[in-house]
């Protein structure tokens, strides 16, 4: 009867192998088609056809940033394969390759600007874009802004354009530009918090979040300074532009309600009225104005004659990619995030990592110069210390050292550039900030709310040392003032020897204030104005090599788990975003705070020393 029953039950089990054993297959077939299909779409190029009289059309999708993040290409094709929004970067450089190549195509008669997805920039990185544009404008290279909407950003792009045209329910928001802080004294308290603060300087600011619950006057003061600057920069190249008085765009920006009002609530006449947009039109519109300007689009899914500029970039050969004809004789390196002990990790600058670089040029005999391009509030006084020191190596050993400051270069990132022979600066750069702090978080009254005591022995010292659980003596606290105060003088001493000062002369512009870029080469703490090419061209003139012979020294690749890790991060970041979750605000607080002080408890630096800027990103300040 068994037998009888296999029998019966022998097709069944036949039929699901074949079925189990073709799923498993299908499954591994349907994985390498995916995979085939990446490769492909990661090494397979198309061959670019740009018509006669094209449009090139610029549209940035995300930051403008000036250091690729990790997994970019496999997050960028991850997102095409199922359509989750991932969080876009724009590499700065490709923008200004592609620029400055159209303005001296022939086939390339119009460029349009899609601005609407570009996300944050700093105004150093967007007068550096501005430029580009107008020298494209000079060239005959006609230029139309198109958008829903303008923010500060987006705006002081299309400003450079021959004609804005402005959805007419769209606005043009442009509101001044700000810094703001977190306080966060009366929280250390309410969660029985001690942070043991020392600094120097009046105007070493970057502490008082955590001992104040506003700005103080001195902060006020020094920061309404350059702000000014700033503002006055963004504000006049607009309403050079414009065709418009400076002062009178500042008052009705001011005064911008009056404007509004008399145009009925629509802000989109308010902006046409002001003289900020040349015309107002619907997509369609905008669309079809550009059929009759450059034609229609060769098949049917190019709505007029126009090439995209990703299919433009892959004409070029990428600038600071090294010399066709010799090795590159001047290397760049970047230097981007905080600066911190060690490795480092995504965002920051581990000085482990960053001396690698270093380290590299200085063994490399082809290299007769190195720009290092700062973009950085600070953050560890010991680690900012020992890449200076990598870098006096370097010149040691005859090569030529220019910093090229970007967005920031403040404090520890001063630190860095003190000892170069030569600093550039764009105006709106904001460096200086030349002071120290330390900073001790203890977890004693906190833990004693709770019945949780700390206590121990000692030999060979006169108190335990300093731990969360029991707090930091006075003995101590007093030998930790004493070496913040040591650390201070040691940074003025580093200063005046780069800049060729004496100690007092820096001690006058130093105690932490900071500079925006044009007042900071008046008092000389930089050299010349300028963005990351014209420090190339400074390199270039000190070593005696051609300046096109440059190129990026690039970091070397993470490891494959780091990889994985860190595309997680961006596909979490995306899934969440597709899903409609974004983070509340209680979490968008909670990661801003961890964000700005979380250097505190991660021991970024081994002796809690920090010459930091607690400014923030710079591009917020447009915000």
């Amino acid at each position: 009867m068994k037998r009888f029953f296999a029998l019966l039950l022998l097709p069944f089990r036949l039929f699901w192998r074949f079925l189990r054993t073709g799923i498993t297959v299908l499954a591994n077939l349907m994985f390498l088609a995916m995979l085939a299909f990446m490769l492909f779409s990661l090494f397979y190029t198309p061959p670019i056809v740009i018509p006669e009289g094209s449009a090139l059309v610029i549209n940035p999708q995300g930051d403008i940033v000036e250091q690729r993040s990790v997994m970019r290409p496999f997050s960028q094709q991850f997102n095409k394969l199922v359509g989750v929004p991932l969080q876009e970067e724009v590499f700065l450089q490709d923008l200004l390759d592609g620029i400055n190549a159209a303005a001296t195509d022939v086939r390339i008669k119009y460029l349009v600007l899609d601005l609407d997805k570009l996300g944050a920039a700093s105004l150093d990185q967007l007068q550096v874009l501005g430029e580009a544009l107008s020298q494209a404008k000079g060239r005959g290279k006609h230029i139309i802004a198109m958008g829903d909407s303008f923010n500060q950003v987006q705006y002081y792009l299309a400003a450079r354009a021959s004609e804005i045209w402005l959805n007419p329910m769209g606005s043009v928001d442009i509101h001044g530009l700000s810094v703001f802080k977190l306080y966060i004294k009366e929280l250390l308290e309410k969660l029985a918090v001690n942070v043991h603060i020392f600094r120097v300087g009046a105007y070493k600011s970057a502490i008082e979040p955590l001992i104040r619950t506003d700005m103080s006057p001195a902060d006020r003061e020094a920061s309404a300074m350059w702000l000014n600057k700033l503002w006055n920069l963004y504000s006049d190249a607009v309403a050079q532009e414009r065709k418009l008085d400076g002062a009178a765009l500042r008052e009705r920006i001011i005064n911008k309600n009056a404007s509004l009002a008399a145009a009925g609530g629509n802000r989109a006449q308010a902006a046409l009225d002001m003289g900020l947009v040349d015309a107002l039109k619907t997509r369609p519109e905008m669309v079809h104005q550009m059929r009759q300007l450059a034609g229609p689009g060769s098949n049917s899914k190019k709505e007029f004659n126009a090439v995209t500029f990703g299919q433009y970039l892959q004409t070029l050969t990428p600038s600071y990619s090294g010399s066709r004809d010799s090795a590159a004789q001047i290397g760049i390196i970047t230097a981007n995030g905080n600066i911190v002990y060690g490795k480092g990790g995504v965002s920051q600058i581990g000085s482990d990592a960053l001396l690698a670089q270093i380290d590299k040029a200085r063994k490399d005999e082809n290299l007769k110069a190195v720009v290092l391009r700062i973009s950085t509030g600070g953050g560890s006084a010991f680690a900012s210390e020992l890449i200076r020191q990598g870098l006096l190596q370097l010149q040691q050993a005859g090569k030529v050292v220019v910093v090229s400051m970007g967005s920031m270069a403040a404090s520890g990132g001063y630190w860095l550039a003190a000892n170069a022979d030569h600093i550039v600066a764009a105006p709106s750069t904001l460096t200086g900030s030349i002071g120290i702090f330390g900073a001790v978080p203890t977890f004693e009254r906190s833990l004693a709310r709770i019945g949780v005591y700390g206590d121990g022995l000692n030999v060979g010292g006169k108190n335990l040392p300093a731990n969360l659980a029991t707090g930091m003596a006075s003995a101590d606290e007093a030998a930790f003032q004493m070496d913040v105060d040591y650390g201070y003088r040691r940074f003025l001493e580093i200063v005046a020897e780069g800049r060729k000062k004496t100690v007092d002369e820096v001690g006058r512009i130093a105690e932490g204030r900071v500079w925006d870029g044009a007042t900071a080469r008046e008092l000389g703490l930089v050299d010349s104005l300028g963005g990351l090419n014209e420090a190339v061209a400074v390199a270039a003139k000190l070593a005696k090599v051609p300046q096109e012979n440059a190129a990026y020294i690039r970091l070397a690749p993470l490891p494959i788990f780091e990889q994985f890790m860190s595309a997680s991060t961006h596909l979490q970041a995306g899934f969440a975003n597709w899903l409609g979750h974004p983070a509340p605000a209680g979490s968008r607080i909670h990661a801003e705070l961890g964000r700005r002080y979380g250097f505190l408890l991660e021991k970024s630096d081994p002796r809690h020393i920090y010459a930091h800027s607690l400014l923030g990103e710079p591009a917020n300040i447009l915000q």
